[in-house]
């Protein structure tokens, strides 16, 4: 083969696999990793943007401080007020399945998000400042881990919005600020107990555990308004770690009493361990 035409064939067949590869959106994920657009071809304008309302917070991916590749980073104690402009991203068919940093499947078909610092979850709203689109999303993941990257959206968000074929885009993220519907608060039961002296064993439910104090005194309040069992951060530590700060309802009298409460905030708090002390 001689030298002009084997340069000839390289170009060729490099510009071929070009072409290939974008008619194929890439994108990388919120751990770094490549991935690839779902094969399931759907009307995207047609799916519904999320329907904000109030949450508490998931009792998983709200871990503050965390580490990831070696960086750290701090959760919000509130999302009041947030907002940002930088570069958005997409992630699709590799994590589809895997749990998100709230223990939620993901599915790249559902309007959700992944974020280094809100709240899990929160609600979002994202602007394509290339086009002017608008869309609603939960964000229930942390990412994206890499550099300049603000969110990382579904990939239904994305392509809704106008930027998953192309990668990435500018985009300005606001956050919807929700109050938490009135609640009136139950009168104290007869099911718990004073905190007790002794060899007596008292039953809690722990509801989380942080180092961010900041974070347990907000679930704690959070707490307050649903039950009118008693809540108390138990903080903890040593020489060798930060401390701990766990987030616990009770004591109870019984187990039998602390299973009553962990089934009448069944729908709003996330699966809290139920301790005996």
């Amino acid at each position: 083969m001689t030298p002009t035409f084997r340069s000839f064939f390289l170009v060729s067949l490099l510009l071929a696999l070009a072409a290939c590869s974008s008619q194929v959106p890439v994108a990388t994920g919120p751990s770094g990793e490549q991935d690839s657009a779902p094969s399931q071809i759907l009307d995207w304008h047609n799916i519904p943007d999320a329907e904000p309302k109030w949450e508490p917070r998931a009792r998983y991916g709200n871990h503050s401080p965390y580490k990831v590749f070696g960086k750290t980073y701090h959760v919000l104690p509130s999302s009041k007020g947030y907002n940002e402009v930088g570069i958005g991203s997409w992630y699709g068919k590799k994590f589809a399945g895997r749990p998100t940093s709230s223990q939620e499947p993901y599915d790249p078909y559902a309007m959700t998000a992944a974020h280094k610092s809100l709240p899990l979850p929160s609600y979002v709203r994202v602007t394509n400042l290339d086009n002017n689109k608008q869309i609603v999303v939960r964000v229930n993941d942390r990412g994206p881990f890499h550099e300049g990257r603000i969110i990382d959206l579904s990939y239904a968000a994305a392509h809704k919005i106008g930027y998953a074929n192309k990668g990435t885009a500018r985009v300005k993220v606001e956050v919807i600020e929700l109050e938490r519907e009135a609640i009136t608060r139950p009168t104290r039961p007869a099911n718990y107990v004073a905190p007790v002296n002794g060899n007596k064993q008292s039953y809690y439910l722990q509801v989380g555990a942080f180092q961010d104090l900041s974070t347990a005194k907000n679930l704690r309040l959070q707490l307050i308004a649903l039950t009118a069992a008693p809540v108390g951060i138990y903080s903890q530590s040593d020489a060798r770690e930060s401390a701990i700060h766990r987030v616990r309802i009770g004591p109870f009298a019984s187990e039998n009493a602390a299973q009553q409460v962990q089934y009448e905030l069944r729908e709003t708090v996330s699966d809290p361990l139920l301790i005996k002390r």
